[in-house]
């Protein structure tokens, strides 16, 4: 099976995510060889924590999977960018992208839709 070169980022590769219909940017995260073996397995977008240093697969607590309908991958084999079909928000704060916020001046602003909110989510 063909796969990234995760000895250069140390054992990890930063996978971009992008909405697989509108190529919108849902977030950033990164795998290992594991995640990226169980995703190519599952047809899910699992992912290495690095903070909680495990496997994470995206939905397996709020129900808002990330199914994989391509996968690109750089020129040197070092990242990757997943073309998902996204079910509910993509961002833990209850954003569908993590990227719902502008730099504007000193300042955000919030340009992103908010689709759920994440007490209810993450009881």
């Amino acid at each position: 099976m063909l796969e990234p070169d995760f000895v250069k980022g140390n054992g990890l590769i930063p996978a971009i995510v992008q909405d697989c219909i509108t190529g919108e940017v849902l977030m950033l995260a990164y795998m290992n060889r594991e995640s990226w073996l169980k995703t190519r397995e599952s047809g899910k977008a699992t992912y290495w924590s690095r903070s909680r240093n495990s496997l994470w697969i995206k939905g397996e607590t709020s129900g808002h999977y990330q199914i994989i309908k391509e996968i690109l991958i750089d020129c040197d084999a070092d990242a990757i960018v997943l073309k998902v079909q996204q079910t509910g928000a993509a961002c833990h704060t209850g954003y569908r992208s993590c990227f719902y916020r502008k730099i504007v001046g000193e300042s955000f602003e919030i340009i992103g839709e908010k689709l759920v909110d994440p007490e209810e989510v993450y009881k």
